[in-house]
């Protein structure tokens, strides 16, 4: 199964109210296992960054003016999220912007059949826990200690770490052997069959036999000479 996680940033909190996406980072994974693939693009906002939102993530207008609008990157972006779910840690927020973007440059949105919301997972699998990015990093033992300010394709590669996690670690895309699969036999290479082992014998001697008919008449008042039984 392949599924896209994303982060992005934005110069605020509200597409509606203005506010634009900048940033967005993507990562892929196959049945729950990073590919190596990823997608990372920064936009010109046509607008000014207000120094709230510069603060969290660093980017600047100066910086972010010399990068394509979001409507010229746009099909790079498609191709690379393809149909797969996507993933995102507050989904909701992440999936306006991206929306937002889409559809003002005359594309479809996308289904929020397809969100996944690593937030909703965290607090239903761990009620009363923080549920920030850093506090899952630090329950999970992702390693963040680079991350200095907020970026999309970082995030996104700390949060696909902590998706894993939450849906079980590590271990969720291992399968039970099926029934149908042949036994392995260790140590034997299945081109070359074992060879058969010489029989053993343990029957005693002469010797060992008289010794022991010599013990047991030395035993008084023996068990098995009474008739009685256990």
């Amino acid at each position: 199964m392949r599924e896209i996680v994303f982060d992005t940033e934005t110069t605020g909190l509200s597409f509606a109210g203005g506010d634009r996406l900048v940033e967005i980072g993507c990562v892929e994974l196959v049945n729950r296992v990073e590919t190596g693939r990823t997608f990372h693009a920064y936009y010109n906002p046509e607008r000014d960054m207000p120094e709230e939102a510069a603060r969290v993530h660093g980017l600047r207008i100066d910086f972010l003016s010399k990068h394509a609008l979001f409507a010229t990157g746009v099909e790079a972006l498609l191709e690379f999220i393809g149909d797969a779910p996507l993933v995102a840690h507050n989904a909701g927020f992440d999936f306006s912007f991206l929306n937002g973007e889409l559809e003002r440059c005359g594309r479809a949105a996308v289904c929020r059949s397809r969100m996944v919301d690593t937030l909703q997972i965290a607090r239903t699998r761990h009620p009363g826990a923080k549920h920030t990015l850093d506090a899952l990093c630090s329950r999970f033992g992702v390693d963040r200690s680079h991350r200095v300010l907020h970026g999309a394709l970082l995030d996104a590669q700390l949060l696909a770490q902590v998706y894993v996690e939450l849906l079980g670690g590590r271990q969720i895309g291992l399968g039970l052997v099926s029934e149908q699969t042949a036994p392995i036999v260790v140590g034997t290479p299945a081109s070359a069959p074992a060879a058969a082992r010489p029989v053993r014998v343990f029957s005693p001697s002469a010797e060992e036999l008289a010794a022991h008919a010599a013990f047991v008449q030395k035993i008084k008042e023996p068990l098995w000479g009474t008739g009685a039984s256990g």
